[in-house]
């Protein structure tokens, strides 16, 4: 069975390229419009099935010829799609995303198919997190498919990832399901209440999910790598400086990659440096899954950025 199981969303990503983002009322000319195949769960199963990863997604797609083609796509990924369902009269998942001069982006998401995975869905895919060594989620599918599925991966001892994005509130019952929780600063500002500005108060977040029984607490600072905290002791691993132009998909490039680099047998800061490059070469190009680098493209640049 598949050592690596992602559960998660899957998303048809309209983007269209813009000077700035349009205020109330205004019309902007943008360019560049493409539909790039997206959503964090299929973004993180293919990152991780491209850079070398035993990996099997649990997702919905629509009845429509993108969701189709998605499925044919993760194949040719390497990923295991006997998860992945498809939802009779119902559209695949959408982000609406427009992509700034400063690369920054600003993103509307319709769920479709993606809140038709339900806890009663998943059920014939249990086998699939028992079997697993490590399961990943996001918050882009309902909360109660993740609890129940964090619930199955417990019972069996498989390790249970929790990406917290997009930022929700989340109740005590799941955090106490989760061995690690990777959150950037706005993330963890929800989750604890505390505003993350430097390493001291990322620690001190840290010490708030810790407190709510979850182990590993990795929180991304952007261009300042991360700040991975365990038994309350933390540390900054710094990422890579490179010049941006989409961060579309980069975080789950990261989430993606950092769990394969540990199935890969790398050591917590290696798998950690590993995500940075993957994430880093990601952000200078357009799209998210259009962005995700090969395992060979990675550890070039880890040569050269030695």
């Amino acid at each position: 069975m598949n050592k690596l199981v992602v559960l998660g969303s899957v998303n048809a990503d309209h983007v269209l390229q813009v000077a700035s983002f349009p205020r109330p009322g205004e019309t902007l000319h943008g360019h560049s419009y493409s539909v790039i195949p997206g959503g964090k769960g299929a973004n993180q199963a293919v990152a991780a099935a491209r850079l070398g990863a035993d990996i099997a997604f649990i997702a919905s797609v629509g009845d429509d010829s993108f969701g189709h083609q998605m499925i044919e796509a993760f194949k040719f990924d390497g990923i295991n799609t006997e998860g992945v369902m498809i939802e009779e009269n119902t559209p695949t998942g959408i982000a609406m995303i427009q992509v700034a001069a400063t690369g920054e982006n600003s993103i509307c998401i319709s769920a479709e198919a993606n809140a038709r995975l339900t806890a009663d869905r998943i059920a014939p895919h249990h086998g699939l997190i028992e079997a697993a060594d490590t399961l990943l989620m996001q918050l882009e599918t309902p909360i109660e498919t993740i609890e129940k599925a964090a619930q199955i991966a417990k019972a069996a001892g498989t390790k249970v990832v929790l990406n917290p994005a997009p930022a929700h509130q989340l109740s005590d019952d799941l955090l106490q399901l989760v061995d690690m929780i990777t959150p950037n600063e706005t993330e963890a500002e929800l989750l604890t209440g505390i505003e993350v500005t430097d390493m001291a108060s990322a620690q001190q977040a840290a010490d708030a999910l810790h407190a709510k029984g979850i182990e590993t607490v990795m929180i991304t600072l952007g261009s300042k790598g991360v700040w991975i905290s365990q038994d309350g002791k933390g540390r900054q691993v710094e990422g890579f400086r490179v010049q941006a132009t989409d961060t579309t998909g980069a975080g789950d490039t990261f989430n993606g990659a950092f769990l394969t680099g540990l199935q890969s047998g790398r050591k917590l800061d290696d798998a950690i440096k590993f995500a940075h490059a993957a994430a880093a070469i990601s952000v200078t190009r357009m799209g998210a899954q259009t962005s995700i680098p090969s395992i060979t493209e990675v550890e070039r640049f880890l040569l050269e950025h030695h």
